[in-house]
């Protein structure tokens, strides 16, 4: 029996729960399937992105267990030295 959702004919808000994760790979160029509001980082470092407007920040030293509330279209390497990234959305 399929699980039952009650929240699936609300639309999602920017201040509420994820509808979709999925692992995230830092890359030198590529962006990623799609934006997410935000990224969760399951072993400390530093998490290298790009906003959904082009600009590019670098967060230092992220301790692991973190989400970090950000919408990002890509993760760069190799200035992301943090690990087991998930994003989403």
């Amino acid at each position: 029996m399929p699980a039952i959702d009650r929240f699936a004919m609300r639309a999602a808000g920017p201040d509420g729960p994820a509808v979709r994760c999925f692992a995230v790979t830092p890359h030198a160029s590529d962006e990623l399937v799609e934006v997410v509001r935000a990224l969760y980082v399951g072993a400390s470092g530093d998490v290298a992105i790009v906003d959904p407007e082009g600009g590019a920040v670098t967060f230092k030293a992220v301790p692991g267990g973190t989400i970090l509330p950000v919408r990002a279209r890509a993760v760069r390497a190799p200035a992301t030295t943090a690990t087991d990234l998930v994003g989403l959305v």
